[in-house]
C-alpha cells in the first residue's frame, strides 16, 4: 500500500480508551483519526525494532541450546539467598 493509499477499518474502542485517545489527541492537536494511525505506527516500530534486536541477540542460536547448556549445569540444591519464601 502506498502513502497515498488509504484503508478504512471500522475500530470499535471500549469507551474508555476512546475517552482517553481524545483527550491526547486534542492534547497533541491532532484528530482521533492521525492520533490513532501515529499511535499504530510507533507499536508496529517497537514490535518491528524489537524482532530484530532478538534475531541480532540471538545470533546462530537454535532452538534447544539453551536446553542443552542447561543439562550440563550441576544438579545442586538452591543457595539459602535463592529460596522464594511464601
Amino acid at each position: 500500500m502506498t502513502q497515498t493509499q488509504r484503508y478504512k477499518y471500522p475500530l470499535q474502542l471500549p469507551q474508555s480508551l476512546k475517552e482517553t485517545a481524545v483527550r491526547l489527541a486534542m492534547e497533541d492537536g491532532v484528530s482521533l483519526n492521525q492520533w490513532i494511525v501515529s499511535a499504530v505506527a510507533q507499536k508496529i516500530g517497537a514490535v518491528e525494532t524489537a524482532a530484530d534486536f532478538l534475531k541480532a541477540r540471538a545470533g546462530t542460536a537454535k532452538q534447544g541450546d539453551l536446553t542443552r547448556l542447561l543439562d550440563r549445569a550441576p544438579d545442586v540444591p538452591p543457595m539459602p539467598k535463592d529460596v522464594i519464601k511464601d
